[in-house]
């Protein structure tokens, strides 16, 4: 079996920002043992595979595990789609684990329509404080994480939070949040249970923090930054039952696997 695979930065307009990862469109079935195998070899945060003739059911595989849903990956799909696989669309749907994932092509960017996340306030704040090294104001529950909120964007850029204490959470990852400077607010992620320590921009996170703070800032679009050491800007639009999510990308790799 030969696969094409594409190396995308996702949430940036320039090669070696934002987040990597890999994209595979396939019409041939691929057993999941071998979707998870070559998501390892590619030792990226995700690795999506496309089933063209399956309603582009798309799967998200981290290093060590299948995840239902990952935004930056989705994103790069839809921009190898655009852009090498069929340049005539300006729209691509994906069916996956969380319902349809519909992808446009815009002037901004690629807009992603993902399922909205409402954050459920949580009670037990001492123990987040206590793994990120840093107050936590408020905590909240989502679908995939826990949202931690803290003081400043200084807090979020220098925490050096405790990843053993964190991979003992019962939830995907854990997503911190401050005010932005020059942006609406600013996050980092952090998922080690996941095979990930820190992902460089985490879309699917914005569908949790964007709903938080379109209601605390009263505003239904925000520019947000993740302060990962790779960063990255998206644009967020909350709407009735969906999260609107733009962002750039660029190719870094194109090539074959051979199975």
């Amino acid at each position: 079996m030969n696969l094409e695979v594409f190396f995308i930065d996702s949430f940036t307009n320039k090669v070696f920002g934002g987040n990597p990862a890999g994209v595979i469109f396939h019409s041939d079935p691929i057993d999941e043992t071998v979707m998870q195998a070559i998501a390892a070899e590619n030792n990226l945060s995700e690795t999506a595979f496309i089933n063209t003739q399956n309603d582009n059911q798309i799967r998200f595989f981290t290093p060590e595990l299948e995840v239902d849903l990952c935004g930056h990956a989705t994103l790069a799909s839809a921009f190898v789609f655009f852009n090498y696989l069929d340049k005539s669309h300006d729209q691509i749907t994906f069916s996956s684990k969380r319902g349809q994932l519909i992808a446009d092509r815009t002037e901004k960017g690629i807009k992603l329509t993902l399922p909205k996340d409402n954050p459920e306030p949580f009670a037990e704040i001492d123990l987040f404080s206590n793994m990120l090294g840093c107050k936590a104001l408020e905590v909240y529950r989502g679908i995939d994480d826990f949202m931690v909120l803290v003081e400043s964007e200084n807090d979020v850029k220098d925490m050096k939070p405790d990843f053993s204490e964190i991979s003992k959470l019962d939830s995907r990852g854990l997503i911190v949040t401050a005010d932005g400077l020059d942006v609406d607010f600013v996050s980092r992620w952090f998922g080690p249970q996941t095979g990930v320590d820190e992902d460089p921009v985490t879309g699917s996170a914005h569908t949790l923090l964007a709903p938080y703070w379109g209601k605390k800032l009263g505003k239904n679009t925000m520019n947000a930054k993740q302060l990962s050491k790779r960063g990255g800007f998206l644009i967020c639009e909350v709407k009735d039952e969906a999260v609107e999510i733009t962002g750039q990308a660029k190719l870094y790799l194109r090539g074959s696997i051979e199975l």
